[in-house]
Order: structure tokens, then C-alpha cells, then sequence
């Protein structure tokens, strides 16, 4: 009998409801779903779902958790190169689908089947990320788009499901909610325009506190180690931030960008503990590295961010780049304290063994502690010769 096992990448939303009914009564298929968590569900969450995917006919269901490996492997070195995509937005989607593909066409080779499918659209990058994994990794087993392929609205998935037998809340399905460790993004029919703003509804996280609170970060190395003091491994840092942050309704934007197939796209995101974080590293480095360090990090840090935004994480200069970004933490240490209040932080200042601002040197706008008035004006003659030499040559006089 021909083998008509596929592996759905499944999220327990509409599109992957939508194909993982439409997989089994349409075409026949043995469905076995997974869910790859890189953050966004809790474990009564994760049993819902699963709960929910035999419901809908999967054969068998597997969620894998993989915060550890996403942030070993991705969200540090976003951090290390400051990655905001157009100075707006820290890849909290680009970053988790590309590990979500990876785990996913992981899972389907190692249970035997031979197609592994995805409820993206045609009209955005999750499908150019998702399917430059699978054909990368495993070019031998076929990829299925149903929702691609059928080029269906949300009406029309939600229409199904009710045909067969499941009902779907069309106010849930206006709304597409991405929730992962490293921010949550929110599509809806406002991002579809150039000019609305999201209604506060929209976003997950709700103001629920008034008022100042200052928080302090601690990293070595580059990445954090401790928030208000108390120690923990990075991943369990950036949550704790995230509720600290979240309840002040910081970290809300909306993202314009250039997409992977070449249309302009708008998205609305919550990211708390990302912007922060990003932030007070940024200004950390800004005392603790050279400025020739600064300025090849900016440059390779942008160039990283959009490799990874448009799929590319297995190209091997994205290696070449992390190792680049790796070694220039090494003096990124010190303590950084923020001030959250109402949609909105601020950065107080640093404290650093590595420190240049060191007084010692001299103190800018003020004194010079290591060279003298002499010492100024021969550096600044020397400094200005190839500008005086080339209005010499060329006899400019500057007076237009």
C-alpha cells in the first residue's frame, strides 16, 4: 500500500485546522501533526491543542518544546547584533518559523513520511522560510500548501470547517496571533491598510500597571544573566522580563517592510523583554567596545537580520557571521538599569569593569588627563592633512 503519511507543521489555529481536516477527508492522507513550541504556549495550552488536534483526525500528535536550542542557536546572536528589521522589529516570527521548519522536517523524517505540509498563504514569507528548510534538509519528501495551492480566505477556511463539523469564531480568526519567546506579532484587517492603527484589543498584553519601576539587567559576555539581581539561564531571563515588561503594555509597534517575494508588508507586534533587551545590550556595548567594533557589528548585525528575516539561516556565511558577532562580546559586561512605566522605557546607565569611559583618560568636553594642549594641535594638523592637501592641489577656496 502507497505510503500517505504527512507531517503537518500544525499550530492549533485556523490554517492548520483548516489543513489538517482538508489532508485527511480530501485527500486521503494519514495525518500526524507537531507543534514545535518556541515559547508560546504553557503546558495546559500545549495539552489543549493536542486534545484539539485528535478532535480535528490527526493519527498522532507531538508537541516538542525547544526554547533552549532557539535561543542557543538564534535569539543570542540576534542580541549580539542588536537585529531590529528597518530599526523596528526583532524578528519575533522570522526567527521561530525557521527553527519551527527545522524541527518540523526533523520530526517527519524520523517517522517515516513522505510529505510534510504548511498552512501558509501564497502572499507572505512564512511559506519562502518553511519550504527553503524542507527542500534543504529533506529534498526527497514533498511539500503540500493547501492554502497556497487552493488560494482560500479566511471565510472560505472558516466556511469549511463548518461544513465539517467544526466551528471556528470568525472575531477569533480577524486576528493572527504569533506568540514566541522572542516577541508576539498581530495581523489583522488594520495591517492590511497603510494608515490604521491597531485597536488596543488586538494586542495580548493589556496595561495593567501604573506608575515607574526600575529593572536591572545583568550580562556577561553579552548575554543576560540576571534580571533584578536573581540569576537564571537566558531563556528563563527573557521571560521573566517579559511579565515584569508586558504588564506596563511596553513594546508595542507596528513593522513596514520589504517582503521576501517583493511586496510591501505591515505587521503589528508585542515585544516587551525583546526591545528592552536589545536596547540596554546596544548601550552596553556603546561603553564597552571600540568604535571600528560598533560600526562592523552594526553592518554584519543588519546583514544577519535580514539573512535570517528571509529564510537563509543555512547559508554558511550565516555561521561565518555568528562567529564575527561571538568574539566581540567579550567585553559586553555589566549591569544596565531601565525604568518601565506606561508604554514605554527608558535607559538609565551602565555599570562596567570594562567601561571606557574611563576618567582616568580624560573627560569629554571637560579635561584631558593623558595628553597635553601640544599634543591636541599636532594631532589635529596631522588629522586635516589630506583635506588641506586636496584644496591646495584643486586650489579650493569654499567661498560658494
Amino acid at each position: 500500500m502507497e505510503n500517505k503519511k504527512v507531517v503537518l507543521a500544525y499550530s492549533g489555529g485556523l490554517d492548520t485546522s483548516y489543513c489538517l481536516k482538508y489532508l485527511k477527508n480530501e485527500k486521503g492522507f494519514e495525518v500526524h501533526t507537531v507543534l514545535i513550541n518556541t515559547g508560546g504556549f504553557d503546558e495546559a495550552e500545549l495539552q489543549a491543542i493536542e486534545a484539539r488536534a485528535y478532535e480535528l483526525g490527526s493519527a498522532k500528535h507531538a508537541n516538542l518544546t525547544i526554547l533552549d536550542k532557539y535561543y542557543n542557536k538564534a535569539i543570542k546572536y540576534l542580541i549580539y547584533g542588536n537585529v531590529l528589521k528597518n530599526n523596528t522589529y526583532p524578528l519575533s516570527v522570522s526567527a521561530e518559523r525557521v527553527f519551527q521548519a527545522i524541527e518540523a522536517i526533523k520530526y517527519a523524517k524520523s517517522v517515516g513520511a513522505t510529505a510534510i505540509a504548511h498552512g501558509s498563504t501564497g502572499a507572505g514569507n512564512d511559506q519562502i522560510r518553511f519550504d527553503l528548510i524542507f527542500q534543504t534538509i529533506a529534498p526527497e519528501i514533498e511539500i503540500i500548501t493547501p492554502i497556497r495551492d487552493l488560494k482560500l480566505s479566511r471565510q472560505e477556511e472558516v466556511d469549511y470547517l463548518a461544513k465539517n463539523g467544526v466551528h471556528y469564531s470568525w472575531e477569533k480568526a480577524q486576528y493572527s496571533i504569533n506568540k514566541g519567546l522572542w516577541g508576539t506579532s498581530v495581523g489583522g484587517k488594520e495591517t492590511l491598510t497603510s494608515g490604521k492603527p491597531l485597536p488596543n484589543e488586538a494586542y495580548p498584553s493589556q496595561l495593567i500597571k501604573e506608575g515607574h519601576e526600575k529593572v536591572t539587567l545583568e550580562f556577561q559576555k553579552g548575554e543576560l544573566v540576571a534580571v533584578n539581581g536573581i540569576s537564571d539561564k537566558p531563556s528563563n531571563n527573557i521571560v521573566t522580563l517579559e511579565k515584569i515588561a508586558s504588564a506596563y503594555a511596553i513594546g508595542r509597534d507596528i513593522h513596514v517592510g520589504d517582503t521576501i517575494i517583493g511586496i510591501k508588508g505591515r505587521v503589528g507586534f508585542e515585544a516587551a523583554a525583546p526591545m528592552i533587551i536589545i536596547k540596554a545590550h546596544h548601550l552596553l556595548e556603546k561603553h564597552t567596545l571600540g568604535k571600528w567594533q560598533q560600526y562592523w557589528k552594526e553592518q554584519l548585525g543588519n546583514w544577519y537580520g535580514m539573512l535570517f528575516h528571509e529564510g537563509q539561516f543555512l547559508d554558511p556565511v550565516m555561521r561565518n557571521i555568528e562567529t564575527f558577532l561571538e568574539d566581540t562580546q567579550k567585553t559586553v559586561n555589566g549591569i544596565v538599569t531601565v525604568t518601565l512605566q506606561p508604554y514605554h522605557f527608558s535607559l538609565d546607565g551602565i555599570e562596567s569593569e570594562n567601561d571606557l569611559m574611563n576618567t582616568g583618560f580624560g573627560q569629554y568636553g571637560e579635561m584631558n588627563n593623558a595628553w597635553t594642549a601640544d599634543d591636541a594641535k599636532g594631532f589635529i594638523k596631522i588629522l586635516g592633512n589630506a583635506q588641506n592637501i586636496f584644496s591646495s592641489v584643486n586650489q579650493l577656496t569654499y567661498e560658494d
